[in-house]
């Protein structure tokens, strides 16, 4: 069995001294391509010779889609430096968006192009409904959150009709939990600040619960950084999250044992280590206190 080797491959067409000098790239969705590696691997559709090519693409698309999604598009002049960053973002996440195109034609990969330019299509049609959604401060927390899923698994699952179906229904959980594992690692990031935070999952989460006051301020964006901070302390954001990220990951240990052979549940188990260790550390944080 091949070694999951997919963070270095990618580290070929991720690694530019430009991009690396004048912007910072999105955090490499490691356990969503490590888990389409290994279903892949043990699909039994006589696609196992081709796995390390499909999670390798895919994992450069969804780069190319975050790197976009983290350009800054705030209004107004902003500088020589932030006017470079957005421009290295537009250009290093068209870049990596074209290079699937590149790699699965040259493989004759017709199929895979197909299933993943569709996904792709089906990710901006989701971000479409979500962006109206926030601008008519129409969202609850848990909807944005169920939103920033899907978005985030959309690609991976596009390889479905690739993976034996006696394993597609594990495959698809797996997925929504590691997603969801992820995706709030990301969100107790962002609650550090209001200008990383204003709109994810903080900002409707603490929307839902504040005094006429509070929302007036946050609505208007009047919130600086030491009223977030106040904010997230009083309504404990973060202790909300890493609840959800808990559960998630007690629900991806509770499928492990139905795994058979097919799916190797000690792979598995390692791509789950990192975000225990995060509650670890967390868990010791609060003792400390």
């Amino acid at each position: 069995m091949k070694p999951y080797r997919v963070p270095e491959l990618a580290r070929k067409y991720l690694n530019y001294d430009m991009i690396q000098k004048h912007t910072e790239l999105p955090v490499f969705p490691d356990a969503r391509v490590h888990l389409l590696y290994i279903f892949l691997q043990h699909s039994g559709r006589n696609v196992s010779e081709r796995d390390e090519l499909y999670a390798l693409v895919t994992s450069l698309v969804q780069v190319g889609l975050d790197t976009h999604e983290s350009i800054d598009t705030t209004a107004g002049n902003q500088g020589e430096s932030m006017m470079r960053d957005r421009q290295l973002k537009v250009l290093a996440g068209d870049y990596y968006s074209s290079r699937f195109y590149n790699l699965l034609a040259m493989s004759g990969e017709i199929e895979a192009i197909a299933l993943l330019s569709k996904a792709v299509s089906d990710v901006n049609v989701l971000k479409m409904k979500l962006y109206g959604k926030m601008k008519g401060v129409l969202l609850s927390a848990e909807e944005y959150l169920k939103y920033m899923v899907q978005l985030n698994m959309q690609l991976f699952l596009s390889f479905t009709p690739l993976i034996e179906p006696s394993i597609q229904g594990t495959w698809k959980t797996l997925m929504n939990e590691l997603t969801l594992c992820e995706t709030i690692e990301r969100e107790v990031d962002r609650c550090i600040s209001p200008d990383d935070g204003k709109h994810g999952y903080a900002f409707w989460y603490v929307l839902e619960r504040a005094n006429e006051e509070e929302k007036k301020m946050m609505i208007l964006k009047r919130v600086d950084s030491r009223d977030w901070t106040k904010l997230m302390l009083k309504y404990k954001t973060t202790d909300d999250l890493l609840e959800k990220l808990r559960n998630s990951v007690k629900a991806i240990q509770s499928a492990l044992p139905v795994l058979n052979d097919e799916v190797p549940s000690a792979q598995i188990g390692q791509i789950l280590e990192p975000f225990i260790q995060r509650l670890s550390r967390y868990r010791a944080a609060v003792r400390e206190g």
